[in-house]
């Protein structure tokens, strides 16, 4: 049947073929035997009448219906009497008879600007968030939900959810230039609404893609975007923003709680506790504890519960496992209310190949390299981020900022940086390509982690950024100015390990790995340290904390007690796994909670208030965070004493009144009259004794201190003759 439209353009729409189908469906201005005419033209394929009703506009023109032409359900009419464009609604009778009179989504021009495009493909859209994704939009008074996607290697997109049957054909998208973004407006949709992409590949190949820029997403198994505006919820921690923006966070005391959220504690038939329920339960506990920030392993939705949270296929979706975006809004706004921070884990080093997320997005490698021997992360069999690309930049920057912004999250820490920094990372020779100058290094990768860090601290003053790398590349923590990474932070592997190991040994053997205790002061202050005691170290047969120290119950519990005093006092800031703090026994279990009925037992008890008086004592004495990545923070006493297996050392703050003196004993051995040095004279109070009864231990010590003599020792005008606790630390401070 005759046209006005090419039937090239017919069949390209028919078959969702056609990059730009607003050229052709929608109402157009056009040339019909050398005269201008308005046509409307719509491809309703469960259609049996179709019509055109004039609004606000379109005076003088009457409902006109439109004539088939092609049976799939191609309608096009010359509307009588128009001369310009003006609106309308379609009005469509199904073929069971049903009546629709809906506002047409090829009657409204691009919503997103030159200047959004260009920037998006610069790769300096901070906000792409704000445009990429569902949101919604008002055009003429006429509200709807405006969708857009990055799909540059696609022959055309689609979205379809429930409201068009999941059909393709019904709401095909238009790509914006050579941007690779297409989008569409579709009147009337709510909010709620269920959808995803269908992507076409050149090669004709059909996905159907949930949205990256997805704000949320239905529970797993289930895999499509829900719309959600991220409306709703009012904020009260304004306060909590304006101290956070001085920027002092990282010359206070931090100490970080690291939670997996779906199984610290669960409900009755072993169910996921809710976000409010979560918050009900946690926030008045990690408060109690003494500890000034929550972790959250990745909250981002993933699918596969054994992964954690780290294999992300929902980068800006909270997952939907615990409930919506605005109950994890209020659980951080009640955690900031309470005093208490919320780091975020965030991966940027790879996502997975599940294939309704971004692997081979648009049938080409788009957000990953398509070489394996870069793209291809080994280890985990994950894709690894194409950094050189300017909108997978963006991508991933637009994404740390966004939790920032809309869920005024406290810091992020960086999952897997070494394997972000090295082209060889966990390869062997040959396996990988080396950079443009024959090195290592993934230079691309290096300048994403310092436009990240440069873009957080310049947006948001005060939020943290910290590192997992686990080898000696320097400058981690160093300003991006000064040729550095640019994070506040930098986890400690290296005394990680060293003293997981230490503790691992028999007191016996001790001696001969003294090393282990003193060697980390070599490089304590090359970087801003945190000390992390983390998951990774309770799963995959590595045993719990508890299990790993030697000995007996009592030693076991003793040896733990001594673990974590001297991780208080050692320079840099802190991080326990939840579980650790009250000495569960056996190894992490993601799909069950914590072994909580452990706490009936005085042992376990015991442990728990040692770590409490010990973050009392390390959040009100600033000697013990204050100078922590500086020499000037910390002096040794005794360093050398491995026969006894004995150290000493102090903590320094602004004033000599700030001064603390720290002394382990890593023996079972009551060590009577072992002197230390002190600066001063006067009473030394014995501020806290990780052998004191309160804690399960046996009371040995100073009976709550001691007076220092004019005895010069260890380079001190004073010292004091201690009783050294058995598997112990004693902590001192000057009371006069």
């Amino acid at each position: 049947m005759e046209t006005t439209a090419s039937m090239d353009d017919v069949y390209r729409v028919i078959y969702t073929d056609h990059y730009d189908p607003s050229s052709v469906l929608g109402m157009h201005v056009v040339k019909v035997k050398g005269k201008t005419a308005v046509v409307v033209r719509t491809f309703l394929p469960d259609s049996d009448t179709v019509s055109v009703v004039p609004e606000g506009g379109g005076e003088g023109v009457a409902e006109t219906a439109l004539r088939l032409i092609h049976p799939d359900g191609f309608y096009e009419a010359v509307i009588p009497g128009a001369k310009a464009v003006f609106p309308y609604r379609i009005r469509k009778v199904t073929k069971d008879g049903n009546e629709e009179i809906f506002h047409d989504s090829y009657a409204y021009l691009p919503r997103i600007t030159d200047f959004d495009q260009y920037l998006f493909n610069a790769g300096t859209h901070h906000r792409a968030y704000e445009k990429l994704g569902a949101h919604l939009s008002e055009v003429d008074g006429i509200g709807g939900i405006h969708f857009a996607v990055w799909a540059p290697g696609a022959r055309s997109v689609s979205v379809i959810g429930d409201f068009n049957n999941w059909d393709r054909r019904s709401h095909a998208m238009r790509v914006l230039g050579s941007s690779g973004i297409w989008e569409i407006f579709i009147p009337g949709l709510p909010e709620g609404v269920i959808y995803k992409y269908q992507v076409k590949t050149q090669t004709g190949y059909i996905m159907d893609k949930t949205d990256p820029y997805a704000f949320e997403m239905e529970v797993r198994p289930r895999t499509a975007a829900r719309v959600n505006l991220l409306g709703g919820y009012t904020w009260n921690d304004a306060a909590w923003l304006e101290e956070r923006g001085t920027g002092h966070a990282v010359h206070g005391p931090v100490s970080v709680y690291e939670v997996h959220p779906g199984s610290w504690q669960r409900g009755d038939g072993n169910t996921w506790l809710s976000y409010r329920e979560f918050g009900d339960r946690l926030i008045p506990y990690v408060k109690s504890m003494g500890f000034t920030h929550i972790e959250l392993m990745p909250v981002m939705e993933h699918p596969f519960d054994g992964s954690w949270g780290y294999q992300v296929t929902g980068y800006f979706a909270p997952t939907s496992r615990f409930g919506t975006p605005q109950e994890f809004m209020a659980f951080v706004d009640r955690c900031h209310q309470e005093g208490i921070g919320v780091l975020l884990d965030w991966v940027p080093a790879h996502f997975p190949q599940d294939p309704h997320a971004l692997a081979v997005f648009d049938g080409t490698h788009l957000y990953e390299h398509a070489d394996p021997r870069k793209g291809l992360h080994q280890d985990w069999g994950t894709f690894i981020f194409n950094y050189g690309r300017l909108e997978v930049k963006n991508f991933l920057l637009s994404n740390a900022l966004f939790w920032i912004d809309r869920y005024h999250i406290d810091g992020l820490r960086i999952d897997a940086v070494a394997s972000m920094l090295y082209l060889d990372y966990s390869r062997k020779e040959g396996e990988w390509i080396p950079n443009k100058h024959g090195g290592r290094e993934n230079l691309e990768a290096i300048e994403f982690l310092k436009e990240l860090n440069r873009l957080v601290h310049e947006y948001y003053p005060g939020v943290l950024t910290i590192a997992e790398e686990s080898t000696a590349w320097p400058g981690v923590t160093a300003p991006v100015q000064s040729g550095g990474l640019g994070f506040d932070l930098k986890w400690n592997m290296g005394w990680m390990h060293d003293i997981l190991e230490y503790f691992s040994f028999d007191p016996v053997h001790r001696s001969y790995h003294h090393n282990n205790l003193t060697f980390a002061l070599l490089y304590a202050f090359s970087e801003r340290f945190m000390l992390p005691l983390s998951h990774d170290e309770v799963v995959h047969g590595k045993r719990a904390l508890l299990s790993k120290m030697p000995g007996d119950l009592w030693q076991k519990c003793a040896n733990l007690r001594l673990l974590y005093g001297f991780m208080t006092a050692f320079p840099g800031k802190k991080l326990l796994f939840m579980g650790s703090e009250f000495g569960q026994w056996d190894e992490w279990n993601h799909e069950h909670s914590l072994d909580w009925h452990l706490l009936q037992h005085d042992t376990h008890q015991g442990i728990q208030r040692w770590l409490q008086d010990l973050f009392r004592v390390y959040r009100s004495r600033r000697a013990l965070f204050a100078d922590d990545f500086s020499y000037t923070g910390f002096s040794w006493l005794e360093f050398t004493d491995s026969a006894s297996s004995v150290i000493a050392f102090e903590r320094h703050a602004y004033e000599p009144a700030d001064d603390l003196t720290i002394v382990c004993n890593f023996t079972p051995v009551v060590r009577t009259g072992y002197r230390v040095g002190v600066p001063e004279g006067g009473y030394y109070k014995e501020l806290l004794n990780s052998d004191s009864g309160r804690y399960g231990g046996s009371n040995q010590g100073n009976l709550g201190g001691v007076y220092a003599e004019q005895t010069p020792y260890q380079d001190r005008p004073w010292s004091v003759s201690l009783t050294l606790p058995p598997l112990g630390v004693v902590i001192l401070s000057r009371e006069g």
